[in-house]
């Protein structure tokens, strides 16, 4: 089910664009390069955060750079709820955690400096129930640009050649 959003315009898709790219610009750039003036792309950017599309500004750091090595993804398999969220808030491993359905409960992304690190993080959860764990080699889409949800969005699927 798509949820269309109502009321953000074309300048506020191009201002979320250029925020995700750039959180740290300027206001008077911003509006330079969505063509709208400083007050009216600041009134605009505080709507956008008053409404929640726009939940908050952060840095995006390099994990490698700051030691840690290894990036994996964690299935865990079915265990209660609020053990498994107990024990994701006592990991600061956990970079990232999703409650998802299918055949596992969750998948966490992890940081860790090195194969040692990730048993003793795996383990943790191991205790609760089976896990499956796969190192990241590498990410070559990440932090993606999100804008609106919107139908003429959607790209049609690519349709099945049936020779007629």
């Amino acid at each position: 089910m798509l949820t269309e959003v109502s009321g953000i315009d074309s300048y506020d898709s191009r201002i979320l664009q250029e925020l995700q790219r750039d959180a740290r610009i300027s206001m008077a750039e911003l509006g330079r390069r969505v063509h709208l003036s400083q007050p009216a792309v600041t009134e605009r950017v505080r709507k956008l955060e008053l409404q929640g599309v726009i939940r908050g500004y952060r840095a995006v750091v390099d994990y490698q750079r700051l030691g840690y090595g290894i990036r994996a993804l964690v299935r865990v398999g079915r265990v209660e709820y609020a053990r498994v969220v107990k024990l994701i808030e006592q990991t600061p491993e956990v970079v990232n955690a999703f409650n998802v359905t299918g055949e596992d409960s969750w998948i966490l992304e992890i940081a860790v400096i090195d194969v040692e690190h990730l048993d003793a993080v795996v383990t943790r959860f191991c205790i609760l129930t089976e896990t499956s764990t796969s190192i990241v080699l590498n990410m070559p889409r990440e932090n993606a640009t999100v804008l609106p949800a919107r139908r003429e969005n959607i790209k049609p699927a690519i349709r099945k050649v049936t020779g007629k």
